[in-house]
């Protein structure tokens, strides 16, 4: 069989300055290829996602997304979403209405909105919440490590098509000191149907952001280690920050990455009149080109 091309970039989200966001292959034309293909990229790029445009099956769709981790199909992911929209953008698609995209996936519809600045944002799914039950909360500061959880706000799993394990940190820095038991902290994500663990905790009212994030992966599907920004983990959070009477205002901004070395820029603003949650921030093309298949 004759070798295939099909155009492809390679971008970082969640920053517009390269290598201090999350990066993500996103490959066009992809319409012909098999899921099993699809995944083999995937395990190739070896990227925490790697997405697939093909065309729109719904009608209110501008296109449809398949988003691949190297170990396994997401039926959404967040810095997949809003790098893939910067990708087809930046190729020259119109979209069917000025400033606002929809997005088609494994979880249904997703809406995206262009900013003021030019970056988008995505409106957050819904998602499945589920409690950690209180006589878990010492099991899980033992595989944390820490004693500075804030159990006053309780962690909960959210599933809005990438299921996280949400726990508030008292600060910013207990949040930044994190060396968890990877091993334990494991079992207690597989318990609740989660993937990972997505800490957060608030910065000083001068810090670089309202909220410190890390994401800490423990299972096949994400991998394991730690994701440098996470678009679906800082959703889950937002969502979580209203269900707890806990929203720092209409907008807040999160930072990701620090121990990483990177500088995830993620911004969240509530529309209480549309019922939305956006989540966004900024994107930038690293690479553009070819991507060459067997």
């Amino acid at each position: 069989m004759a070798s295939q091309s099909v155009r492809f970039k390679q971008v970082d989200v969640f920053t517009s300055v390269p290598f201090k966001g999350n990066a993500l292959a996103v490959i066009f034309d992809a319409g012909e290829l098999s899921t099993e293909q699809m995944q083999a990229i995937a395990r190739w790029t070896n990227l925490s996602e790697t997405t697939f445009l093909i065309a729109a099956t719904h009608p209110d769709a501008d296109y449809y997304v398949r988003i691949f981790t190297p170990g396994g199909e997401l039926p959404f992911a967040g810095h997949p979403t809003i790098g893939t929209a910067h990708a087809l953008l930046e190729s020259g698609y119109q979209p069917k209405q000025a400033g606002r995209l929809v997005q088609q996936c494994g979880k249904g519809l997703v809406e995206l909105e262009q900013q003021a600045d030019g970056s988008w944002s995505f409106a957050a799914p819904p998602a499945r919440v589920t409690a950690l039950p209180a006589e878990r909360h010492a099991e899980l500061a033992a595989a944390l490590r820490s004693d500075a959880i804030d159990f006053s706000a309780p962690p909960h799993a959210i599933d809005n098509g990438a299921p996280w394990l949400v726990v508030q940190m008292q600060s910013a820095a207990a949040c930044l000191a994190l060396k968890p038991d990877a091993a334990r902290l494991a079992k207690i994500v597989h318990d609740v149907d989660a993937h990972g663990v997505a800490a957060y905790g608030p910065h000083d009212a001068d810090g670089p952001a309202t909220f410190e994030v890390r994401c800490l992966m423990t299972g096949e599907a994400f991998g394991v280690g730690e994701d440098p920004v996470t678009g679906s983990a800082n959703a889950a959070i937002a969502g979580l920050l209203t269900a707890q009477q806990r929203r720092p205002g209409e907008r807040y901004t999160a930072r990701q990455g620090t121990v990483l070395g990177r500088a995830g820029d993620v911004r969240v603003r509530y529309d209480d009149a549309a019922g939305k949650t956006w989540v966004g921030g900024p994107a930038v093309t690293v690479v553009d080109g070819t991507f060459r298949l067997p």
